[in-house]
């Protein structure tokens, strides 16, 4: 399954993540922007691709703006980003 529009979903608030979910060719490509990024951008980056390939996702483009979000956070905000994209 691929995502057929620009989507978004979350805040920029603290302890929230931002992400927009756009049509992709090439797989799944994941832009991180985190205030923690140098401690857990491997973790956050891990948890969005397999929330995606959970629910079936295997091409699209991700920008994240991450504030702190716990992974229940990352995995809620990309769930709702997929299913504004039906």
């Amino acid at each position: 399954m691929t995502i057929n529009k620009p989507v978004k979903c979350g805040t920029l608030e603290s302890n929230d993540i931002f992400v927009m979910l756009a049509p992709n060719e090439n797989g799944i490509v994941i832009e991180l922007e985190s205030v923690v990024e140098k401690q857990f951008g491997a973790h956050i980056k891990n948890v969005i691709e397999e929330k995606l390939k959970e629910m079936g996702i295997v091409s699209v483009l991700v920008k994240a703006q991450d504030k702190g979000a716990l992974d229940y956070t990352i995995r809620a905000r990309i769930e709702g980003a997929v299913k504004r994209s039906y």
